[in-house]
């Protein structure tokens, strides 16, 4: 191709260099602007779609507007289709970084792993490093063979998904003393390998569902179906990384002044009554530096056991905050909780007469919460406590600093999208004893701060649970044991429905003690008189749903009875029965089913992991065991996915430290729209009446190359906007249009130059074989993904045949769009592209 032609596709020279007048002589046509006294200018964004067009004749308004259907399924709208399903999923474009931005925080990633992983997984401080799979720190996903019983499912790296059959002595070939092995059964035949190598290479199958058992088991004759299953987790898992990326940079670039340090907030930690703990003195010392040495907001998470001193974290964080004239809330999931943080704060500030303590929830009439919302529009609230309602419309703070969420895994979902978007402004600090999926993911891979709090207070006692089939006669004597010691109960139950029938039922067994109902339905008045006739001892017997799931503190309540088990999540379970246990006497929790033969796997899996952790501070631990048994969704809370069910959790998350670890393999350099050459000699010509039909053709055309110029989101909306308002475009102007996608879509991957020669294609890119590596596995068509190779820069493809020049822009285009699909898995890097940008529009 001539040089002269390289910046612009072939079709579109001749709009750039001529008048309109001399471009329509090209096809032979009357120039339309003579018989117009006024031109119409067609809008990328403001397009609006009629029944009926503007038009010279009624002809021509349905020549092209009756073909509306045939794009609805071309190639073009199958890539819109694909832009706009990644783009839903992210909710906002791509940023871009240049490259001294790239190295500083990919520096900071890899460090926020270490972290994560040395604070969430107790490994050993300073040890620096990086173990296997980038996990470091000597923490590794990988099975204990062990461990393993008889029937396990199992995945090892290189071979697959198998059923663990055991651990055997044999000899070894060549070998004369036998050795122990482990016996993996496959789908075509048994393999066995050395303990020490199982140790190595072999990783529990866990799936985020209830079913636990693969689709199928793995072929040791034949490892490409499990070959094609490991690279799509290998994409997800880079996929999940750029989007962790992403939300982290995005964090780091808010700013807030540090707040100062001041002798005050020692004199405030004074007052603490208790000695701390050494993980409460680090989180302490954490969430100190986050307000007064960074300026980036703080997301921190603290994880610790129900009575474990996480309520002093927050309450020192609000000091900091509070003491500089900015305002704090206090979030809470129920109004249960909320009150018992309010009267916490409220005493424990009672010493700071100028800090005005307030509380709001919907138990309160219409004119106390007027003239709350009105203290705190004014700022004469500093710390505002309630439940969700903190979040509505009508509640307007004057200068919020902090927000203080307790349980977050309590709140909806449009509430935990309302706490998100607080993070980019204001400092966030998260309370809970068992995190939900996505914060533990988040902490786990060191994109968001965490301190955990697991050792106990001194005078702490574990609490023992057990599981029966339900049993009147149980209940009746474990309660009796109870009150024979002068203690309290709590009888919960899932639903509201069935706490009379309870009520009636413990009446005739126990008809001189005080039992009381409390439900979430109740009126406030109440509610809240018998939480506190039960916080005052006058009530022995609470039955109640999980309303006291949260933060209720009664140190004489020291049994727990559940029923029907089955109906709680293994997060609620922990958090009910951290309701017991809190004073120096030993508690007990009773957990009853109706009948085992009715619960399904995984209601069995949750409760016998409840077992398990009975000892204190294993509230992270169970988080994680929930994770693997009742799914996760992806790391940002949507559907769950296939893509983790293809490896199965454990590998998956090995992968996805694998991945951090070398996250800047993972970089593209895009190149500018104008740059890209593409030489493949195909000039359409539009038909005539085409050319009439579109009001301002010159106009038009130069507004889709400036779309094209812009980004992929700009050009999808021009064509759109083009097909709403004029129909579906004809087979040359669809060839124009593909031209531009080619520029952009190679202008995004890196691709400088395009050609063809005879059967070949090439492609000039600046991207590593890594990335094309990373790229092509992605590719869901085998075509494309079996013909092209890549070296030295060049991606290679060689066709079946040579093929005429529209086919061959068809397939560069379908190529091209298959390798695009992959860019949400990379992260794009301009060097010194804003510069470049600049000198092209001059």
């Amino acid at each position: 191709m001539a040089a002269n032609k390289a910046s612009f596709p072939s079709g579109l020279l001749f709009f750039k260099l001529g008048s309109c007048r001399r471009v329509l002589n090209l096809f032979n046509v009357k120039c339309p602007c003579q018989n117009r006294l006024k031109k119409s200018k067609f809008s990328i964004i403001n397009a609006v779609y009629t029944e009926s067009l503007s038009a010279p004749s009624p002809a021509k308004s349905t020549k092209f507007k009756d073909k509306s259907i045939d794009f609805q399924n071309d190639d073009i709208s199958m890539l819109h289709e694909r832009i706009r399903r990644d783009r839903v999923k992210r909710d906002t474009a791509r940023p871009v970084m240049d490259s001294e931005e790239a190295e500083k925080y990919i520096q900071l990633v890899k460090e926020q792993q270490q972290r994560g992983l040395q604070m969430l997984k107790g490994a050993e401080r300073g040890g620096g490093g990086g173990g296997e799979g980038g996990a470091g720190g000597g923490f590794s996903y990988k099975a204990d063979p062990y461990t393993l019983k008889s029937g396990d499912y199992v995945v090892h790296k290189k071979v697959g998904i198998g059923r663990f059959v055991g651990i055997k002595f044999d000899v070894p070939k060549g070998g004369t003393e036998p050795i122990e092995y482990v016996f993996i059964e496959y789908a075509d035949g048994m393999a066995k390998l050395p303990v020490k190598q199982a140790s190595r290479t072999l990783y529990r199958y866990n799936l985020p569902n209830e079913t636990k058992r693969p689709r199928t088991l793995s072929k040791l004759n034949d490892t490409s179906a499990w070959e094609r299953r490991r690279t799509k987790g290998k994409v997800a898992v880079q996929k999940m990384v750029v989007d962790l990326m992403e939300l982290y940079l995005h964090r780091l670039k808010q700013r807030r002044p540090p707040y100062p340090k001041s002798p005050a907030m020692a004199e405030f930690a004074a007052q603490f009554p208790y000695e701390p703990t050494p993980d409460q003195k680090q989180a302490f010392i954490d969430v100190e530096k986050d307000l007064t040495e960074r300026e980036p907001p703080m997301d921190r998470l603290i994880c610790g056991d129900v009575g474990f001193g996480k309520t002093e974290v927050a309450l020192r964080a609000i000091f900091c905050v509070v003491s500089v004239g900015k305002q704090a809330m206090v979030l809470a999931p129920t109004i249960v909780l909320a009150k018992q943080h309010f009267e916490v704060i409220s005493e424990r500030f009672s010493t700071y007469p100028h800090i005005k303590v307030g509380l709001l929830s919907r138990f309160q009439s219409k004119a106390e919460k007027e003239e709350r919302l009105r203290l705190i529009k004014n700022g004469e609230l500093d710390i505002i406590v309630g439940t969700h309602s903190l979040l509505g419309n009508r509640v307007v703070y004057n200068n919020l600093g902090l927000l203080v969420v307790d349980e977050e895994q309590r709140f909806g979902v449009k509430q935990k999208e309302k706490i998100a978007s607080f993070k980019s402004s204001v400092d966030v600090l998260t309370l809970s004893a068992t995190p939900i999926p996505r914060t533990l993911y988040l902490a786990l891979t060191g994109f968001r701060d965490a301190s955990l709090i697991s050792t106990p207070p001194p005078e702490r006692v574990p609490i023992k649970t057990q599981l029966f089939a339900f049993s009147k006669e149980k209940i009746v004597s474990s309660i009796t044991f109870e009150l024979d010691r002068g203690g309290q109960v709590f009888c919960v139950l899932p639903r509201i429905k069935g706490l009379e029938e309870v009520m009636d039922f413990l009446e005739q067994s126990f008809p001189d003690v005080e039992i009381a109902i409390a439900h979430g339905k109740q009126y406030s008045k109440q509610l809240e008189e018998t939480m506190d006739r039960f916080a005052q001892g006058e009530i022995r017997i609470l039955i109640c749903t999980n309303i006291v799931e949260s933060g209720l503190d009664i140190q004489n309540a020291n049994t727990i009875i559940i029923q029907d088990v089955q109906q709680f999540g293994l997060a609620q379970l922990y958090q009910l029965r951290g309701r017991v246990g809190r004073a120096d006497k030993e508690a007990y929790a009773y957990l009853f089913y109706p009948d085992k033969s009715l619960l399904s796997d995984q209601a069995l899996e949750r409760l016998a992991a409840l077992e398990e952790c009975g000892d204190l501070g294993q509230g992270f631990q169970l988080a994680e065991r929930d994770m693997g048994i009742r799914g996760f969704g992806n790391i940002f809370g949507e559907q769950q996915t296939g893509d983790v069910g293809n490896v199965g959790i454990d590998l998956f998350f090995e992968m996805l430290f694998e991945s951090l670890s070398k996250v800047e393999e993972h970089r593209i350099v895009p190149v500018h729209y104008n740059d890209v050459k593409v030489d493949i000699n195909i000039n359409p010509h539009l038909p005539s009446e085409y050319i009439n039909y579109l009001e301002n053709p010159m106009e038009t055309i130069n507004e889709a190359e400036k779309a094209a110029e812009e980004d992929i989101w700009s050009l999808m909306q021009f064509t759109e906007n083009l097909r709403r308002q004029y129909g579906k475009e004809p087979r040359s102007m669809e060839i124009l249009l593909k031209k531009l996608y080619v520029r952009r879509m190679a202008a995004d991957l890196g691709i400088s130059q395009i050609y063809a020669s005879g059967k070949r294609v090439g492609m000039q890119t600046s991207m590593t074989k890594n990335v094309f590596r990373l790229i092509r596995d992605s590719m869901a068509s085998d075509v494309f993904h079996n013909s092209l190779d890549f070296k030295n820069g060049l991606i290679k493809a060689e066709l079946l045949l040579e093929l005429p020049r529209e086919q061959l822009l068809n397939w560069i285009f379908q190529c091209l769009a298959e390798l695009h699909a992959s860019l949400p898995a990379l992260i794009k890097i301009h060097k010194g592209y804003q510069k470049s940008k600049k000198l092209h529009k001059q």
